[in-house]
């Protein structure tokens, strides 16, 4: 039995407190918000409080507590001793006393979607890294007051409000509170409907989006994914979007997602497609993930990893269908599908660490690789979001393949949703697979072995030929020798950012950080390096002065043989009736000529 159970197993054997939080603002460009916590029918002697080291939705320990200060408990006016247990755990003596008064700062100046951030035009907050709370009473109602530093600032969230109280909300439990992210200030507000249910849109931020587009669009997306489950899952739904410098973003909630972008990435159209994705993706999440979810994820405990290896479902399945689902409302077209798709498997093709790393593994060790990278990334992993997408692609078409069109992944999702999201019920990786199996209507054993649990090379070819589409490698004009470094110009110095394992560069000795000046005794930068190098053939070898660590050296390195500059995804000439008709099955809609 896990912490988090016995925790809440705990709760039925004692008295529940009645908890409440009030969160003051008073001095914003501060970035501090002031935490009230209130707890009245208390009968213990001892008040354990914690914070969560990591957030639902964001697979890595962030240390929420490093961001606490002033902390301070009260009883009757009088301060109350306290011991810091743990670098998140609290526990304040409470002897005698029912009404404990709990106070702290919390420092927010860092805007993403899953930390915290205020200044002087808002407060942005996360449950998970604002809240203390009492781990044996994580199952009961919590309500939250609002106090902004200004009249005009406006609190937005998907929590209900409490009826005759101002800026006050409830929560039915943690999970809620920690599921339901507050901006307070000043922002725009859209209201709209769909399905006859509301939804609002939430703007922090001036930039170049087109607000009535945008809803129109978003509403394309709801619509579409409602239809592939029947329905919504709730009563009501916000969208929080922050326009910032250079971001790109998102967490889900069940009621609301967080989305975070680049403030003038709205006009250019491919800019916008992205953003789109964004939009899908993170609303699909509100089935995937937020209600359909591993065993692992299924009760969470918050103060370690939640190990699953089921992440290549729960983001790449998301991810592939971010793509599916625009293209189905109509917002892009096939031609633009399939470009994005190509882009992908591009991407996926460059990162040696494919075949180092299984999906399932990658999964597992998000915890501790995917949200920390560093110079060898590349060449030992793989992420879940893009290798699980494509894995879904290739399920998608194997089970269209087998059955004529007839059936398709989103019979997958469908039975996960009847079977395990409306219930929130977790599964086990071998239900999954096994809900898989029974739309193929084929055992999927050695497809799981080989390219989920194995680091085989996907059979892009193979799936993709029914469908009337290739893989095509695409060369510079020029054919340029092989040798595997990545640099990057550095205040004035090119400095060598990536060396691809078993790449003539490695072979060599070069290493990521050396700083680069010559190649064959005449000095050259990282932009030039290409060009250089189209004077030479393969197993030519040259020399490659750098600085490693200040020492000067020079390599010898054997160069090899022309690698594609990139893959593209193309319709294959001249295809036949069954192809294109496929494929039009496929992306519901007939292909471009």
């Amino acid at each position: 039995m896990t912490t988090a159970t016995l925790t809440r197993s705990t709760e039925l054997t004692q008295t529940r407190p009645v908890i409440s939080y009030q969160v003051a603002m008073s001095e914003p460009t501060s970035h501090l918000f002031e935490v009230t916590l209130q707890i009245r029918g208390w009968n213990s002697d001892r008040l354990d409080l914690k914070m969560a080291v990591w957030t639902p939705g964001s697979y890595l320990v962030r240390e929420y507590s490093r961001h606490v200060q002033d902390f301070s408990a009260k009883a009757n006016q009088q301060k109350l001793v306290y011991c810091k247990c743990a670098k998140n755990h609290w526990q304040v003596e409470t002897p005698n006393h029912s009404e404990i008064t709990v106070t702290y700062r919390v420092f927010a100046n860092e805007l993403t979607v899953r930390t915290n951030h205020l200044d002087a035009t808002h407060g942005y907050f996360n449950g998970a890294a604002l809240f203390l709370y009492v781990p044996q009473f994580l199952k009961q109602s919590y309500t939250v007051t609002i106090i902004p530093p200004d009249e005009n600032w406006q609190v937005t969230t998907s929590l209900p409000l409490v009826e005759g109280k101002e800026n006050t909300f409830i929560a039915k439990d943690f999970d809620t509170l920690v599921d339901s992210p507050f901006e307070v200030g000043i922002h725009q507000k859209y209201d709209f409907e769909v399905l006859g249910i509301p939804h609002q849109l939430a703007i922090w931020g001036q930039g170049n989006v087109n607000v009535e587009r945008l809803i129109s669009d978003t509403q394309k997306i709801i619509a579409t994914e409602a239809k592939m489950f029947g329905g919504l899952p709730y009563d009501r739904y916000v969208f929080l979007l922050h326009l910032s410098k250079n971001s790109y973003g998102g967490l889900e909630h069940k009621k609301s997602c967080t989305l975070i972008y680049s403030r003038f990435g709205f006009r250019a159209k491919d800019k916008y497609n992205n953003f789109i994705q964004l939009v899908a993706h993170e609303f699909f999440h509100l089935w995937n993930v937020k209600r359909i979810r591993p065993k692992a994820l299924e009760i969470f405990d918050y103060e370690q990893e939640n190990y699953t290896n089921a992440l290549w479902f729960c983001e790449g399945v998301t991810s592939y269908y971010d793509i599916v689902f625009p293209m189905r409302s109509g917002i892009y077209d096939s031609k633009t599908f399939v470009d994005l798709l190509g882009k992908e498997i591009n991407r996926y093709l460059s990162i040696p660490g494919r075949k180092v790393q299984p999906v399932s593994e990658s999964s597992f060790d998000a915890w501790i690789k995917l949200y920390r990278r560093d110079a060898n990334s590349d060449n030992s992993q793989i992420s879940y979001y893009l290798k699980g997408q494509l894995i879904a692609m290739l399920l998608d078409l194997l089970i269209r393949q087998r059955h004529d069109n007839q059936r398709s992944f989103d019979d997958v999702m469908r039975i996960m949703w009847e079977k395990y999201g409306k219930a929130e019920i977790g599964y086990t990786d071998a239900e999954l697979k096994k809900v898989i199996e029974s739309v193929a209507k084929i055992d999927l054993s050695d497809f799981f072995t080989r390219f989920i649990d194995g680091v085989e090379e996907l059979p892009f070819e193979e799936y993709l030929e029914p469908f009337g589409l290739e893989l095509k490698k695409v060369y510079e004009e020029e054919r340029v020798p092989y040798l595997g470094i990545k640099v990057n110009s550095e205040n004035g110095k090119e400095i060598i950012k990536f060396v691809e394992i078993g790449s003539p560069g490695q072979i060599a000795g070069i290493n990521t950080e050396d700083e680069l000046l010559a190649l064959d005794g005449f000095r050259v930068s990282g932009d030039q390096i290409s060009d250089r190098l189209k004077d030479y053939q393969e197993n030519d070898i040259i020399q490659v002065t750098v600085f490693h660590q200040d020492e000067l050296r020079t390599l010898s390195v054997k160069l090899a043989a022309p690698q594609p500059s990139r893959y593209e995804l193309v319709r294959i000439q001249n295809s036949s009736d069954s192809q294109k008709q496929n494929f039009s099955e496929w992306v519901r809609q007939a292909i471009n000529p």
